[in-house]
């Protein structure tokens, strides 16, 4: 039996560790950057082992029916969620999917960018080329979907149609990814909430929900077609570094669907926000406080992860 618990306690070193042992010769492994597992199905699940926050989980306070997860250190479920995501789902699908565990997105996809460097010198497996898409469980909230650059909408569609919503993002390790294997890729809520805070908490059942959902997308797959990486065109203007992915430097899409209000030199911290907030939750912390306490929860419970 598999417990969402046994995934929050362990750092990332132990982590990985502990997935070098358990799928043994299934794996290959860039030492310190990712684990790739084989699988079959022609599907490629990605989550990060890394967390923001400082010290490892000690205490895990529950909700009174067990939903609900907290913890004074800071819970962790921005990715421990879409680790347990990704080894229950293989553990309990019929054709296993491929695996991609991936170290240090939290500074700027670490892990993801060495993968890339593999692939280019065709240290990968060939066979990843028959892959028809990738799914990311690293998304805040419930029911989010999150496209980033690419932009095929056959492939929007078919994910819409499991009952997700297309939401907006600033990164994650698909960014970088997707474009470099050339295949659609998503990033799926996995019930994470008010990631990068001590006050991040966990909801069981969104979780298990997109569990569900994932493993349907995987019984699809032999029909499914290949969605290809195709990349979005955007209207571009520069926009200021505000953390540091700076190889990522954050450019805004004129029709990013932001709310008109917004003062333009908030509209990237908002954006950036999106990641760890709703539209609604950000809407109403305006309405009660105004606008510059959009500047002040990123300086409070974001920048701080992101400072040398």
């Amino acid at each position: 039996m598999i417990h969402l618990e046994d995934f929050l306690r362990p750092t990332q070193n132990q982590l990985f560790k502990r997935f070098t042992k358990k799928f043994k010769s299934k794996i290959l492994i860039s030492k310190g950057n990712f684990i790739l597992v084989h699988g079959f199905a022609p599907v490629l699940l990605v989550a990060h082992l890394d967390t923001v926050h400082e010290k490892p989980v000690r205490d895990i306070c529950l909700s009174t029916d067990k939903n609900i997860l907290m913890s004074p250190q800071g819970i962790g479920g921005d990715d421990r969620c879409g680790v347990f995501a990704l080894c229950h789902i293989f553990h309990s699908a019929q054709i296993k999917p491929w695996l991609l565990f991936c170290c240090d997105e939290e500074v700027g996809g670490l892990g993801a960018n060495a993968f890339c460097q593999a692939h280019k010198l065709h240290q990968l497996p060939n066979a990843l080329d028959n892959l028809k898409l990738i799914i990311e469980l690293d998304r805040k909230g419930s029911c989010e979907a999150v496209y980033y650059n690419c932009a095929n909408p056959d492939f929007e569609t078919y994910i819409t149609s499991k009952g997700f919503k297309t939401a907006q993002g600033s990164f994650s390790d698909i960014s970088l990814i997707a474009p470099e294997l050339g295949v659609a890729a998503v990033n799926l809520s996995c019930g994470y909430h008010h990631a990068h805070s001590l006050h991040e908490f966990i909801n069981r059942s969104e979780l298990n929900s997109t569990i569900d959902k994932v493993t349907a997308i995987i019984g699809d797959s032999s029909t499914l077609p290949h969605f290809e990486y195709v990349e979005k065109i955007q209207c571009l203007t520069v926009s200021p570094k505000i953390h540091r992915y700076d190889q990522f430097q954050l450019f805004r899409d004129e029709q990013d669907n932001l709310p008109l209000s917004i003062p333009a030199d908030l509209r990237d911290i908002y954006e950036f926000l999106l990641d760890f907030y709703s539209v609604d939750e950000l809407e109403t912390f305006r309405a009660e406080l105004g606008d510059q306490i959009l500047r002040q929860i990123y300086n409070d419970e974001i920048a701080p992860f992101y400072r040398s």
